[in-house]
Parts: structure tokens; sequence; C-alpha cells
């Protein structure tokens, strides 16, 4: 199947690593354009030298903070002086601390809000004049499978992560006049830097092993298994590319069955 994606402008937050770095390599093979954003620099210019030698594209990047808004302007900005207007955002951010409500201040649930919530508002924002200019667009934002099936020890993630699926669904309503196509992928357990923190705490909590939380996870997995970032990245490129004419508003999990309500 043709993507459509071949000289597109793509801008991949928080994509240094993990999932984001999985979107930019898979879209990358499609032929786009892909600017590279993240705080680290010497993990962007790892993850820029491991897309070159996989595509043969090489990706710009730009290093910046994703809570700061003149980072998110500059990225912007410089993506669409490297490559043109941005066809496609894939909004993405590590996430908070695990914790209950007791465990957290006013300044943990505002970092929170900075950091999964207000982020994807301000690079929604900047992007939109240059996706309006184009004709059409597509956002995709990543945020848990939480926005189906809360998570226990999870409370930061999960209240913000159901914002971004509200903001989601509201700007499917408003953008589609302008056939901007906006949906929300949520991965399950994937096996990324993030998911091996959870486990760790999951195992110092329960006083067992990483390896014995593991096996206890899978059993509620129908497909056995942790995913792979490719594999969530594959549906990433799908929804950001020409190929998708008619999703728009969807929250769609990458989870092997593990999350039991619709």
């Amino acid at each position: 199947m043709d993507l459509g994606l071949r000289e597109k402008s793509v801008l991949v937050m928080a994509s240094s690593a993990g999932l984001g770095k999985a979107a930019a390599l898979e879209f990358a093979k499609e032929g786009a354009n892909v600017m590279l954003f993240s705080p680290f620099e010497e993990e962007l210019i790892q993850a820029q030298t491991e897309i070159k030698a996989a595509t043969g594209r090489e990706p710009a990047y730009t290093v910046g903070d994703i809570t700061k808004a003149n980072d998110i302007t500059t990225v912007v900005r410089n993506t669409v002086e490297k490559f043109g207007p941005i066809f496609a955002l894939v909004n993405n951010a590590g996430g908070p601390p695990a914790g209950t409500f007791d465990n957290f201040t006013d300044d943990a649930w505002q970092k929170a809000y900075e950091l999964n919530l207000l982020s994807y508002i301000r690079s929604i924002r900047e992007v939109l004049p240059y996706m309006r200019q184009l004709g059409h667009g597509r956002i995709v934002n990543y945020t848990s499978s939480s926005v189906k099936q809360v998570l226990e020890n999870l409370i930061l993630s999960n209240t913000f992560r159901m914002g971004v699926a509200g903001l989601s669904k509201t700007l499917s309503q408003e953008l589609g006049k302008d056939n901007i196509l906006v949906n929300v992928m949520g991965p399950g357990r994937i096996g990324t830097a993030r998911i091996a923190y959870l486990d760790k705490v999951r195992a110092d909590k329960a006083g067992i092993s990483v390896e014995a939380v593991y096996e206890n996870t899978i059993k509620g997995i129908p497909l056995g298994r942790y995913g792979t970032p490719e594999e969530y990245a594959k549906l990433t490129v799908f929804l950001c590319s020409e190929a998708n004419t008619y999703i728009t508003g969807q929250t769609m999990l990458v989870d092997g069955g593990m999350t039991k309500a619709f």
C-alpha cells in the first residue's frame, strides 16, 4: 500500500527513544521528512544515525523541552523551514511519576499537566496554520490504555491522558471541515523504558522480581507477550498517512487484547 508520505513533512515529539523514535523510523521508511524533538541531544544524534543507517534518509532534530512553549514554537519553525508545511504531527511525551492521590502535591499535578496535556495543546496550536495552508493534515496523540481502563498507581497519568482523549475528540469535530484528522493511540504493555520503570515500581511494591511481574502481566494479555515499539509505530504511520482518509476522532489501543473495556 502506498501511504502517500514521500517527502511529507512530519514532526514527532519526544522522539529520541521509545515509541517516538520507533514512529520516526517508520515514517522515514515511507520516505517522509522527519523532525525529531527531545531534550537529550546525544540520544537525538544516535536516533538520527540509526534511522539514516536503516532507511537512507536522515531526519533533522531540534533540542528542546516539551514543557516549554518557546521550545515547541522553535521545533515547529525549524520543521517548516527545513521541510515545508507540516502534514503530520505525532504528540508524545514521557509519563509522569507513578503513585496514588496522597503521594502528590500541587507542584506534581502542575508538572504532569504541563507534560501530558498542555504540551499537546501548544504543539497543535503551532502546527494548525501550516496544515490549513496545505488544506489537510493528520494529528495522532499518544496517551495510554488508561483512557479505556484506569491503571493502578498511576493517578497522574490516568487523569491527564483522559484530558487528551477529550481534547482529541473535540478537535476531530472542529477540524473536520479543514480535512485535518485527529486520533488517539494508547499503548498497553509495549517494551519501552517507561514500561521497564513501571514494572520495577510494581516489583518493588509487591516485593517480587521484575521477571515475576512480567510473567504475571502476560497472563492477562491474550497474545501472551509485551508488544514492540515497531508494532505500535506502524499504526501511527497509517493514521498519519494519505491512506487514512476517513478515520478521525477515534481512540485505538495497541495492547495485545489486554484491556477488557470497550
